[in-house]
């Protein structure tokens, strides 16, 4: 990989998810969507990809590039070989999602991205696993129930995919299940994988308005609705109380939080704030200068499950 010098580092996306959960056809969501992001997708096998023929302008070296910018990438023998060879393009692409095998354990790819050898050049976005809630618990094998187990623990957000089949009893015996064997695991409900790119991906930089005003984002597919709120305050937080909260207080109704913080730890830089799950990653931005320094979070929920004030009370218990 490159020496990570020129830039911030790529986030990266692993998706797990057991044989025929949808994560192809959350990849295909993703490829298509209008994210404005150059992003990389690296997979097992082209041939399960449905790629538009009218988006396709090259095939070259065991790649696909698109007409948006987004490069669709055949897995090599070497994991990292394969993410660097998208990092290091002449048009690098700016996000990266590594589908891992549908038999695959997540540990193994997870850890092999927190080595520091890396942190430079890939910062993990997300582990993101695709449950199928129609046919989750059909096979009764113990060592496939394990499995799929293993990919749900490992996993910041779970999408629950499939609950048209499902119905609403089925689906809710699935996320009973996932329920009885964790805490606070963020399951997002969805038909076709149709999930607002918001959550799925830390898209694009955070915009300063966009904590303005909480908004709310529809799902088309089969109308769920996810709504935005935002947290304003001048009050430095303190990193340890911040991380605490996140991790242990956070209800899991919030799938992601982004923004920017005013830390006591380091009240001369501005930090960028990036939440997914209980997952935490803040990182120095650049020194406030002549802005004002200041919190400036946007948190997203399913439905209506969260107002300003819950969140105010959550970060304001985080003041230095």
């Amino acid at each position: 990989m490159n020496d990570g010098g020129a830039g911030e580092p790529v986030p990266l996306t692993i998706l797990t998810g057991f044989l025929g959960a949808g994560k192809t056809t959350l990849l295909n969501h993703i490829l298509t969507s209008d994210h404005g992001l150059r992003v990389g997708v690296l997979v097992n096998d082209f041939g399960s990809i449905n790629v538009d023929a009218d988006l396709v302008v090259d095939v070259e070296d065991g790649m696909i590039s698109l007409a948006n910018g987004c490069v669709c990438c055949q897995i090599r023998d070497d994991l990292v070989d394969s993410v660097a060879a998208l990092i290091d393009r002449a048009e690098p692409v700016e996000y990266v999602i590594l589908e891992a095998s549908g038999v695959a354990d997540p540990a193994g790819v997870y850890l092999t991205f927190l080595d520091s050898a890396y942190r430079d050049q890939v910062r993990v976005d997300s582990v993101t696993c695709v449950v199928d809630a129609d046919q989750a618990l059909t096979d009764d094998h113990p060592e496939l129930r394990a499995l799929k187990l293993q990919q749900i623990g490992y996993a910041d957000l779970v999408v629950l995919n499939k609950v048209d089949l499902a119905g609403v009893e089925g689906a809710a015996t699935v996320k009973g299940w996932i329920d009885s064997q964790f805490t606070r695991v963020r399951l997002v409900p969805a038909v076709n994988c149709e999930v607002p790119l918001d959550i799925l991906l830390a898209v694009g930089r955070f915009d300063d308005a966009a904590v303005t005003h909480g908004t709310a984002m529809h799902d088309q597919a089969h109308g769920a609705q996810f709504s935005t709120q935002s947290y304003i305050d001048d009050r430095p937080l303190s990193r340890r109380l911040l991380e605490r909260m996140i991790k242990r207080e956070l209800p899991a109704t919030i799938y992601r939080c982004k923004g920017f913080v005013h830390l006591a730890d380091d009240p001369a830089h501005r930090y960028v704030l990036q939440v997914v799950g209980r997952r935490v990653d803040l990182a120095p931005d650049r020194p406030w200068g002549s802005d004002p320094p200041r919190n400036q979070v946007v948190a997203i929920s399913h439905r209506s499950a969260l107002d300003e004030h819950q969140l105010a009370e959550w970060f304001n218990a985080c003041a230095a």
